[in-house]
Order: C-alpha cells, then structure tokens, then sequence
C-alpha cells in the first residue's frame, strides 16, 4: 500500500482562510465525459466527435456577462469547475474561463479554484498547465480503490490510475480531494473500513464519501428494478455510514457535512457556500444559481443539452431557461435543508428572520428528546449523528 507525504503548510497557506461567512461562489459547468458511468445522473454527456471547445469558451464568456448583469458587483469567494468532466477541457480553455470570470467580478488572490477530473483524463503537462491557470484545487473521481468495483461503476480508470493521478495533483496543487463511492454490492463493512483507512494515507486533506444510490433514467436503475442489483439494506447501510464517521473522525478528518470530511481548514469553501445558503452563479448548460436581489433570491436554471444552450447563448446571449424568485418562506426552507446539512448547523437567527417565525416548540421538543438534533449554545441548530441518517425526516418537520 503506497503512502504519500503530508502537504507541506506553506503551500496551504496561500489559499484565503474561512471567515465563515456564505461568500458567493461561481460555477462553471463541462458537460462533456469520455463516458458516462452507469450510476450517474449528473447532466454529463459523451460526444464521439472533438467538442469546439472556443466555441463553448466564447459562450460560457458571453453568459457570464449576462449573469453579471443579474448579480451586480460582486466578490469572489470560490470559483468551481464542474461537470461532466472538466479536465477533458484544455489548459487554455480553462484560462479563458478564469480571466473571463476576474473580468465580470472582482476575484482577490488566494481564493479557493477548484476543478474536477478524472483519473483516466489526468496528464502531468495537463495539470500543470491547469495550475498555471489558476486551480489551485483539484477534486478526482477516484470512487474505488480496487479494480473489481472500479470496473463495476463503469470507470475508465484502474487503482494504478487512481494512485497516480493523485500523486501528481499533490504534487502540483496546493490542495485536494477524491471521492468514493460506498455501500457498494455485497460491500462489507470491514471491507470498507479498510479501503476508507487506505484512502486516508494517501495524505488527502478532503474526502468525499457518497454511499450509492440507485437514481432513476441510470442503467443501474434498470437493473436494480430488475432484480439484477443488491445494494446493501438500510440497517447495512447504516453500519457503514457509522464505520465511516468513526475512522474519519479518529484519523483526524471528521465530518463537515453529510457525505464530506476534511482536516481543519481544508474544508470545501465553494461547497459551504451552498451549505451556508450564500449566492452563487451558474454558467454552462444544466448550471443552477442562487442571486440574491434585493428582498428575494432569484433561482436560475440553464438550458441541458449542451448544443441547446450553445444555441441559445449564441443567439440570445445566455442560456437561461427557468428564473425562480423566491420569496422569505421558500428561502427559509433552503436554508434549513442545506444548513442542517452541516455539522455546524444553521444560524438560527437568520433563518427567524426570514421565516418570520420561532421553530414549532413541540416539534422541536421532540427532536431534541430523540436526539435527532442539538443546540449548539442560544445561536445555532443542527442535526446529531442519528438524525443525520434521517435528514429528510428531521428538515421536514422543522420546516413545518
């Protein structure tokens, strides 16, 4: 089993500290892979013919001024490319989105710039070229450390990738991150405490731990539907979320968020901005975005299908298809359901002042007795580990 060293302190320490605060954030969204795996529903699409990628640079660059002129004047917190798969895009691409962004909105230095990638797409020249950019965080879709389940996901990518790709962004960026997938066929709980203890020498600073869910329109769902894919019960699957919360915590990288776990400080600052319910804009096809205009927050939506939105862009000058203004009430329920994601909970005070009203003290009461939730002093709500296994249930009630 290989063991990478730790990254060095003084290459995290350019990257901006957390103030806490729910920032705003800017997405860019690559909806192109070489492959579409046949657990996913993202809105990623596999085109067998070289994408115009200058073409697609002209319109992210001509949506992001139409965004702008939603947004106003604003200051970047975080900037996360996105898809599909964003390092199918080539070094200059890329480049173009980073100036493109710094030009329509004020971008100080030592922000946090991720990009996602794939091991089967990672080449040393690449990445450096994308550093050189200006990521200075990459997150790999690394999902499996053995090749049988590798294999079964539908990856291109064999743990030999895997390791190497990862090597090479620690090499090269300041921080990262990988994902896994968990509650796999047949996964036992041993088995996947040591694949996660694997995981976690490999010196990443941040992980993702998804457990697989069967989503409908995925190959996986026909043949779950079928018969033909077991995955593991609920009580199975609630051993394996508690092994994972266990090992986490106790190798230093508790979680942060339901399925994310970092050491201190390496947190994902664009993803706590969803959490944090801050404003973010989303560029590209299939793109969300929350902007906050005056006494509402608008939620957009772009168009999927990436020649249809480059259509619309081109012709319209974005590719906005749904804008949703969301009044007190609709946004204090997303600030419940994403801030109870967070194992710093929600700001209570703030979610009265859009609602208007106190939590149901019944309800409340109720969830506090089960120990479902907790207070954290007179200020702040959130989810205990046992309601985190019924988020739903728990946002739901209080939301009442």
């Amino acid at each position: 089993m290989d063991n990478f060293d730790t990254p060095s302190t003084s290459r995290d320490a350019a990257l901006l500290p957390d103030t806490g605060e729910p920032g705003f954030g800017v997405y860019v969204h690559w909806p192109f892979c070489a492959a579409k795996c046949p657990y996913c529903d993202f809105n990623s699409h596999v085109r067998h013919q070289p994408v115009d990628q200058e073409r697609f640079t002209a319109a992210f660059l001509k949506e992001m001024a139409a965004v702008r002129s939603m947004s106003g004047p604003k200051t970047v917190t975080s900037i996360f490319l996105g898809g599909g798969t964003p390092s199918l895009m080539k070094p200059e691409t890329v480049s173009a989105i980073l100036d493109g962004i710094a030009r329509h909105w004020h971008v100080p230095d030592g922000i946090e710039i991720t990009m996602e990638a794939n091991p089967s797409s990672v080449e040393a020249e690449r990445f450096r070229g994308y550093r050189a950019a200006g990521v200075n965080r990459v997150s790999l879709g690394v999902q499996a450390l053995n090749d049988r389940d590798l294999k079964f996901l539908g990856r291109l990518h064999d743990v030999d990738d895997a390791l190497k790709a990862i090597r090479l962004a620690r090499d090269i960026f300041p921080r990262m991150s990988f994902d896994l997938i968990y509650a796999r066929p047949d996964q036992t709980v041993e088995e996947w405490e040591k694949e996660l203890k694997e995981a976690i020498s490999y010196a990443v600073d941040h992980l993702s731990l998804y457990q697989l869910t069967i989503e409908e329109g995925t190959p996986f769902y026909g043949l779950h539907k079928a018969g033909k894919l077991i995955v593991p019960d609920g009580e199975q699957s609630a051993l394996l979320y508690e092994a994972t919360q266990e090992i986490t915590a106790r190798e230093g990288m508790p979680a942060y968020e339901v399925s994310n776990h970092a050491r201190p400080g390496a947190e994902s600052r664009h993803n706590l901005t969803y959490w944090r319910y801050g404003d973010y804009a989303g560029i590209g096809p299939g793109a969300h975005g929350r902007l906050t205009r005056g006494p509402e927050k608008l939620a957009t939506a772009t168009e999927r299908k990436p020649e249809a939105w480059l259509d619309m862009v081109e012709r319209d000058g974005h590719g906005i298809l749904d804008e949703e203004r969301l009044g007190f009430e609709e946004q204090s329920d997303e600030l419940l359901l994403m801030g109870l994601r967070l194992r710093e909970g929600v700001d209570l005070a703030r979610w009265q002042q859009l609602s208007g009203r106190d939590l149901d003290p019944k309800r409340e009461e109720f969830l506090l007795e089960h120990k479902f939730i907790e207070r954290i002093g007179n200020s702040r709500l959130r989810c205990t580990p046992s309601g985190m296994l019924i988020l739903d249930s728990v946002v739901a009630d209080l939301a009442c």
